[in-house]
């Protein structure tokens, strides 16, 4: 792999961190920690820790992936193209687990673990999972276990309802299925054989929606108390995306707007949270 002439650009490293999602759950992170009551400083770490987090599973999905992205073409991926080199990633991606290591552990050992074992699954999908029946289960733990995480950085350790990781967990596996349905051929081209490409786009694409409406519904009737008259609103708003990005992954097409839809129904979902008492104890 080489490298075009001058120093990788900025612009390319932040492209091979998957600035999407990247940003998207570090600040539905910091939303979180925020509307819990986490003190400014926490709040900051929180960002701080899965930001860090976020980087290093980005920059090593491109940096595992180089060969399997330039094989197919992939000019998205700036390694994939040359105008990134493999070691330029890897060093990227170990840095931002390092800081991850140091900025989790400050928030508390207990929260910290958690916040990193959230970081290993998904190194764990980047390096094997994704290319097995199971590659559902590492976006399902991290975003699942990722509202402990946070939970437990408050004062006094309290922990994350079991509704709120339930959501996470479905939001997870949702985002997962809207990430891989526009790669299918390239992946099978590589040898990439995920649940996803066992079962085929349709399905993939109708387990997709089910897992993200079912976190939206989770949310609205779980918390205790009535629902709240926003809950409808967000429901309907939810729905609404979903079946947008349900129907552009079964017209067949390689559009990354669905994964765009997945992202906005988290954010409606974070705000349903933020909303709720989701911290126990």
């Amino acid at each position: 792999m080489t490298e075009g002439s001058g120093h990788p650009g900025a612009r390319d490293l932040a492209l091979a961190s998957h600035p999407g999602p990247t940003v998207a759950v570090s600040v539905f992170s910091v939303a979180m920690a925020a509307g819990a009551g986490a003190p400014p400083l926490t709040t900051a770490l929180v960002g701080a820790a899965v930001l860090a987090g976020q980087l290093s599973v980005g920059w090593s999905n491109d940096w595992i992936d180089a060969e399997r992205d330039a094989a197919v073409g992939r000019t998205d991926k700036p390694v994939g193209t040359g105008r990134l080199r493999v070691s330029t990633v890897r060093t990227a991606a170990l840095a931002a687990a390092a800081a991850c290591v140091v900025l989790s552990l400050a928030l508390g050992w207990r929260a910290g673990l958690v916040h990193l074992a959230t970081v290993a699954s998904a190194w764990a999908y980047n390096a094997r999972l994704k290319s097995t029946v199971w590659s559902w289960a590492p976006y399902a733990f991290s975003f699942g276990f990722l509202p402990l995480a946070i939970a437990l950085a408050l004062p006094g350790a309290p922990v994350a309802a079991w509704w709120a990781m339930a959501a996470g967990a479905l939001l997870g596996i949702g985002a997962h299925g809207a990430n891989v349905v526009p790669d299918l051929q390239d992946d099978r081209a590589t040898g990439v054989r995920g649940l996803p490409h066992l079962v085929g786009g349709t399905a993939t694409s109708i387990g997709t929606a089910l897992a993200l409406v079912g976190a939206t519904v989770l949310l609205v009737l779980a918390p205790p108390g009535p629902p709240r008259a926003i809950a409808a609103g967000a429901l309907v708003l939810a729905v609404g995306l979903t079946f947008a990005g349900a129907v552009l992954a079964l017209s067949g097409g390689r559009s990354r707007l669905p994964f765009t839809f997945a992202i906005a129904v988290a954010a409606v979902d974070v705000i349903l949270l933020v909303l709720s008492d989701w911290v126990v104890g």
